[in-house]
């Protein structure tokens, strides 16, 4: 087992290069202000990769060396090659966790691990989120209190069409009156993948301390542990049933 969860920040990498709103809030991409304070975390090494790069920058040798890997997609789903989405997907299934970001919802590799549409209701005004802690207890809200506020966002509303999470560790509220399963946990195969809501590449939400400490905090519940490797088809009898 490493001694430091290593995570690759996955981002489509488009609009920041192309729309100047982005490009004021995040000059280097969203992916290098993210890999950049999970750097500033003990026992956490980030790099980063893009979809223009070979492979997508997820080549083997780098899916390989990667724990967990953080996605954020929005305009491009359709451009991500699916034989790098395949190889994602069984990664997943052998013990790396995935983290989803915001518009990453429409992800070919979340909705291939979610089985649905995962379509939603939104609106983007520059409201206030408030994202209420519902489980205190879980890791992922480690640090942080009842609820957080973010000033400005673009609003997810339900239904969100995704299956029922094993643990929901957060939900949004909005001025509107709308609601969002916002934090959903699931374990696919070995692996296990959190989607977070906030992120939308116009507001600087991901220099919020809060924001940050829920990634940092997803990082660690999502990092792979050394439980037991399952096997499948025939199995021999542990026990003697020769005598049964």
């Amino acid at each position: 087992m490493n001694s430091e969860i290593r995570v690759t920040v996955w981002n489509e990498f488009r609009h920041e290069k192309t729309d100047e709103a982005v490009k004021a809030v995040y000059p280097k991409g969203m992916h290098e202000v993210i890999a950049g304070f999970l750097n500033t975390r003990p026992g956490i090494k980030a790099r980063t990769a893009t979809l223009d790069e070979p492979d997508h920058g997820l080549n083997d040798e780098v899916l390989s060396q990667t724990d967990v890997l953080m996605w954020w997609g929005h305009v491009a789903h359709h451009e991500v090659s699916d034989s790098v989405v395949d190889k994602i997907h069984k990664r997943v299934l052998d013990g790396m966790g995935l983290i989803v970001l915001h518009s990453a919802h429409f992800s070919k590799i979340f909705r291939r691990l979610m089985g649905t549409t995962c379509d939603l209701k939104w609106r983007e005004m520059g409201e206030n989120e408030r994202l209420w802690v519902l489980e205190p207890g879980h890791p992922i809200a480690q640090g942080l209190g009842e609820y957080i506020d973010i000033p400005r966002v673009e609003m997810y509303g339900e239904r969100f069409d995704i299956p029922a999470p094993d643990t929901l560790v957060f939900v949004s509220w909005y001025p509107g009156g709308e609601i969002f399963r916002s934090g959903c946990c699931y374990h696919r195969g070995r692996g296990k993948v959190f989607y977070f809501r906030p992120g939308h590449e116009t507001f600087p939400i991901f220099y919020q301390p809060e924001v940050q400490q829920v990634l940092e905090n997803a990082v660690r519940w999502a990092a792979p542990v050394q439980g037991p490797v399952p096997t499948f088809g025939y199995w021999k009898p542990i026990e003697d049933l020769s005598r049964g």
